[in-house]
């Protein structure tokens, strides 16, 4: 089985460095690499773009520049147009989700275009693709940041690769219930002493809603220990309190 080739990203003049930048590292989150510059406004290399990939710096070494489109994409079969609207041209209409299927199921390369941060694809860029990609938007406010609308693509090219899943965080192991009842007994005597249970006839409820509040979190041994020496220090600073005044 021939292994499928991630696309190409394709930024059509974009105009800060800065902006590249942040498409690079959005490109590297999803494992990209391959970044294609067609008249970039402020020329290339660009210093702004380093610090804004924020450690993509082997998309931006690997980056290549263009004059045109045309020359960007020459070595691609499929190259995908990203657009809010159609600028008056008839061709398929797809989401990210179903160009990045489609990018797996076919051979060949597949390039994504991304228009300038300002005004996006001309009429004449959206041209040279074959698909529209486009996302459902808010009408009232359609606007995308050039790494916003990178991301949105990439994550969706990402769910078929096998990445890395972000490190869980091992949770501590529960205390056991002898730690959790001497908790909650230490408690109730402090509030005992404190006249906490008023009127009498509620004390039995007030307990069990105090158990079940306690008992709820899941508390670590250590979690336990921290709040009984709490206690104990608010017990002890009452002590001395009464202690003083009598």
């Amino acid at each position: 089985m021939i292994p499928v080739q991630p696309p190409v990203i394709v930024l059509v003049r974009p105009q800060l460095g800065e902006n590249i930048g942040k498409a690079a590292r959005a490109m590297l989150n999803f494992g990209l690499i391959e970044l294609r510059l067609v008249a970039p406004r402020d020329g290339w290399p660009n210093p702004a773009a380093g610090p804004a990939a924020s450690g993509a710096d082997i998309v931006l070494e690997r980056a290549q520049v263009f004059d045109t489109v045309a020359d960007a994409v020459a070595d691609c079969a499929h190259v995908y147009a990203t657009t809010v609207r159609k600028r008056g041209i008839t061709k398929p209409v797809v989401t990210p989700e179903a160009a990045a299927g489609a990018i797996h199921a076919e051979p060949g390369r597949s390039a994504i275009l991304f228009g300038p941060e300002r005004s996006g694809l001309e009429t004449d860029d959206v041209a040279v693709a074959r698909t529209i990609v486009t996302v459902p938007i808010n009408p009232e406010f359609g606007s995308l940041n050039l790494a916003q609308a990178v991301i949105l693509i990439a994550y969706e090219w990402s769910k078929g690769q096998a990445l890395a899943q972000p490190p869980e965080t091992e949770l501590p192991v529960a205390a056991p219930q002898d730690e959790l009842d001497g908790m909650i007994a230490q408690l109730d005597a402090m509030l005992v002493a404190a006249n906490f249970f008023f009127p009498p006839h509620r004390t039995a409820t007030t307990r069990r809603t105090l158990r079940t509040l306690l008992t709820k979190p899941g508390w670590s041994t250590q979690e336990v220990r921290t709040l009984r020496g709490v206690l104990s220090a608010l017990d002890g600073k009452k002590a001395k309190r009464d202690l003083s005044s009598s």
